[in-house]
Parts: structure tokens; C-alpha cells; sequence
């Protein structure tokens, strides 16, 4: 059985439906992968997954390093037997720390300490900036010595000690330990987490930066994704599943180094598949150079990242725009980071197959809780607001259900006023129930647009 099938190609848009096949089931496409960011989905039992009917979602690669840690995820054979997961489950490289955390520096006169691969342990080390990060580029100088923190979409704030042609030294925000990401090691990272889709390591360019600078990341982007492509092809002929042996190649041995003994648990993933990441920033030259280059690389799907980080929403629909006519039509084709109901509306007809975002229930632990009827209102072009803030005072007794077109549990059996309440009180169920319900309305959404494309209507 193939990894992706084109069932259906609209002859009103780009838009398709499709089926991605793997180990842990079918994902029928056009889909959205919920952020399981640390394992979890936040606020949702593995139980609600299945009655959600949520087919696909996405872990992070950084943050499962860092905890649980790669020796416990081999041990236990994996995230999905760790977590008890059985749907398909997409890994990011590690790729986004690299933006996040490039978008705040500091100049510093010292030189670059050659990077090892793998996990060091807390030393001495002074690890410095590297020098391609001393520039014009828009930066913000808000610093702790000399290590650069960064949001990641709300998570902690990890650090960074360089980043160079070879990779990225990060320092864990846990216990201080040094975790070096190259296209080797988040390779062997995304063989030992398990998930079925893994992505090339990348320099996700932040926002605003010049293009120069953008230029510069793309190229050691696509750089990356060779040596990923490479070491793949070097790992699959080495007779273990995860860190090898002494018998094993050179190359395969040196991205081992990460101080892990070897392992019997057994993976429930025997099938991996590697998709590629355009990058280029926000210029149509760059974007249409790393699409070219990208597409005709020898990886299972491809990904367009470095959007939705501080751009438009113009310019952002116009980087996937930039690169539509270069997509290739027997491959998947994965939107990083975006989850907004418009966004995701426009972009299904850009030939866009899945997404990924934590959107859904980040907002929900604010309190915000999606209107079927207005989120499905955005299909036929209708832009309203779809969020209901619970926390508002009008809803303190309001007996009515949080959404009267919505056939969720949360919806059948709790009021506006009751969750009110709860979010009042900072009540964890609270945060559960709202999150549910978002869940439940953005595969309602998929679904329909399915539909929609079955029935050439979009």
C-alpha cells in the first residue's frame, strides 16, 4: 500500500482529498493534527481522542528531548506506547526552536567552540554566539548573560548557546544539560520517538529578518535536508532499530554519541517517513528556490514552514501561494503552525493537506469557545467572529448550552454557566470541556470541507 493516494483532485481549486497510510491507520485528508506538543494533547484523554475521531497529531521533537528524555522513550519502546497513542502522530525536528530562539541575540566578540553530536552533560562549556547571527536584522536584546530565550507558542522559554553549519546547541531548561541537535541526531531523536511522519531538521527563518538572512537559513535548510536524506540511508542499512553498535558505519556511530545504551523494547513503528520543509522567509524568490529544490528531493511529503510567525495573514497566504504551482501532486503537502479557521479554509484550495496548531486548545484554557455555526459560515466566505469568551459576566447565568448547533458532550450536558464557573474558579475541567469542544468543532469543519471537495463545490 502507497503512503499518500490522491482520491479526488477539485476542478474548482488546488484543493484534494487523500489518504495517508501508516503503521497506526489511515488519515483521510484534508485533516488537522491537534498539537500534542509534549505527548499530550492538552486537557485530553487518549479515550476522548478516539470519540473525537481525531485521526492525526503532532509531537515535538525538542520538547520530548528535554522530558522525558530520549532514554526513557526507548525504553518504553517509543511515544506512542508511552503514551498509550494509537493514531498516526507527525514529529517536528526540532527545526522551530532554531526560530524562536534566533529571534532574540546578542552580539557577542568571542569565537564558536566546535559542536559535538548528540547530549552532553552540564560542564564548563561556554558556548558562544555564532558570528552569522551578528547582523542588521531587526533584534530584540532582552538577554540572560549571553543565552537567548524565546516564546515557543507559550511553552518555557528554552535556551540556546549557538547555532552553526553543523547545528544547534540548546541547554535544557530542566537540569541545565546541553542537547545538540543536527540533521543526524534529530533523525535518530525522531527514529526513537517513533512517529510516523518526521520532519527534516530546519532553520525556521523568524520574523522580521532580512533577505540576506533568510537567504542564509534557507540554504543550510536545504543543506539539512540532504544530510537527513543521507543519514536515513546510512541508518537503514545498520541492523538495530534505534542507536547502533560498534559493527555499524562510521557515520551512523557518530551521531550515536549521545551516551544511551542499547535498547529491547520493542517499536510499534516500523515505517517512517521523512518530509522535506520549504523555507525562504517572506520573499517570493527564496520561497520559489527552496520549492524547487525541496520538491525534488527524495522524501515521502513535503512541508511549508517558517509562516504564522509574526507575518500577515496576507503575507502568510501569500508564501503558500508562491509556492502552490511547485507542490507535487503525488505527495502530501503539510502546513507548519497554522490552525486558524480562514486561514485553513483559503489555504484546503491552495492544495494544502494537513495542518497542524495549537490553536484549538490554547484558546480554550482562555476561555474562548468555538461557534459551529460561525466557524462554518467561513466555507462559504462569511469572515465573523467564531469565539464565545466564557469568562464574560453575561454568561454567569446563562442556563443555555455553550453552543446550541453543537452535538459535543460538552455542549449536550454542561451550560454557558456552569463553565463560566468553572473558569471563574480556575477549575481544571474547565479547561478540559472547553478544549473537547473546540476539538470536536475543527474536525466537524474537516470534515465538511471533505465533503465539500467530493461534491466539486470548493
Amino acid at each position: 500500500m502507497s503512503f499518500f493516494k490522491v482520491n479526488h483532485q477539485s476542478s474548482k481549486s488546488k484543493a484534494r482529498l487523500g489518504t495517508i497510510n501508516t503503521d497506526h491507520g489511515a488519515v483521510h485528508t484534508p485533516a488537522f493534527m491537534p498539537a500534542g506538543t509534549k505527548g499530550t494533547i492538552k486537557g485530553i484523554t487518549q479515550e476522548q481522542i478516539k470519540e473525537l475521531k481525531i485521526q492525526i497529531s503532532f509531537v515535538n521533537t525538542y520538547h520530548l528531548v528535554t522530558h522525558p528524555g530520549v532514554e526513557v522513550l526507548q525504553k518504553a519502546g517509543g511515544i506512542h506506547n508511552f503514551a498509550k497513542y494509537t493514531i498516526p502522530l507527525m514529529s517536528d525536528s526540532g527545526g522551530f526552536q532554531v526560530f524562536s530562539l534566533a529571534q532574540r541575540q546578542k552580539t557577542i566578540n568571542s569565537s564558536v567552540i566546535p559542536v559535538k553530536t548528540g547530549i552532553q552533560k552540564k560542564n564548563n562549556d561556554d558556548y558562544r554566539l555564532d558570528s552569522r547571527l551578528r547582523g542588521s536584522d531587526t533584534m530584540d536584546k532582552s538577554m540572560t548573560g549571553n543565552k537567548r530565550t524565546a516564546s515557543v507558542r507559550g511553552d518555557e522559554e528554552p535556551l540556546v548557546e549557538k547555532i552553526d553549519e553543523n547545528g544547534v546547541v540548546f541547554r535544557s531548561v530542566y537540569d541545565g544539560q546541553k542537547i545538540i541537535f543536527t540533521p543526524e541526531t534529530s533523525m535518530d531523536f525522531q527514529k526513537i520517538i517513533g512517529a510516523d511522519i518526521n520532519m527534516a531538521f530546519d532553520e525556521c527563518t523568524y520574523y522580521p529578518a532580512t533577505h540576506e538572512y533568510a537567504e542564509k537559513a534557507m540554504r543550510r535548510t536545504h543543506t539539512w535536508l540532504e544530510r537527513c536524506i543521507k543519514h536515513r540511508a546510512i541508518r537503514a542499512t545498520d541492523s538495530v532499530s534505534c542507536f547502533p553498535s560498534r559493527q555499524c558505519s562510521p557515520a551512523t556511530r557518530e551521531s550515536a554519541r549521545v551516551g544511551i545504551p542499547p535498547t529491547t523494547a520493542t517499536y510499534c513503528t516500523k515505517n517512517q517517513y521523512l518530509y522535506g520543509i520549504i523555507q525562504g522567509g517572506t520573499y517570493e524568490d527564496l520561497r520559489k528556490q527552496s520549492a524547487e529544490f525541496v520538491t525534488a528531493q527524495n522524501t515521502s511529503g513535503i512541508a511549508i514552514g517558517g509562516v504564522s510567525v509574526g507575518e500577515s495573514k496576507e503575507e502568510m497566504r501569500n508564501q503558500v501561494k508562491w509556492v502552490a504551482p511547485y507542490l507535487p501532486k503525488d505527495r502530501p503537502v503539510h502546513l507548519l503552525g497554522v490552525g486558524q479557521v480562514d486561514d485553513i479554509v483559503d489555504l484546503v484550495k491552495q492544495g494544502i493537506d494537513t495542518f497542524d496548531c495549537v490553536e484549538p486548545t490554547r484558546v480554550a484554557r482562555m476561555g474562548s469557545a468555538y461557534q459551529t455555526k460561525a466557524v462554518l459560515a467561513h466555507i462559504e466566505g462569511i469572515n465573523e467572529r467564531y469565539e464565545l469568551d466564557i469568562n464574560k459576566a453575561v454568561n454567569k447565568g446563562d442556563l443555555t448550552p455553550l453552543d446550541e448547533n453543537c452535538g459535543c458532550s460538552t455542549c449536550v450536558n454542561y451550560s454557558k454557566a456552569y463553565l463560566h464557573h468553572l473558569f471563574k474558579q480556575r477549575e481544571l475541567l474547565g479547561y478540559t470541556l472547553l478544549s473537547y469542544h473546540n476539538l470536536y468543532v475543527m474536525e466537524k469543519l474537516m470534515e465538511d470541507l471533505r465533503n465539500l471537495i467530493c461534491q466539486e463545490k470548493m
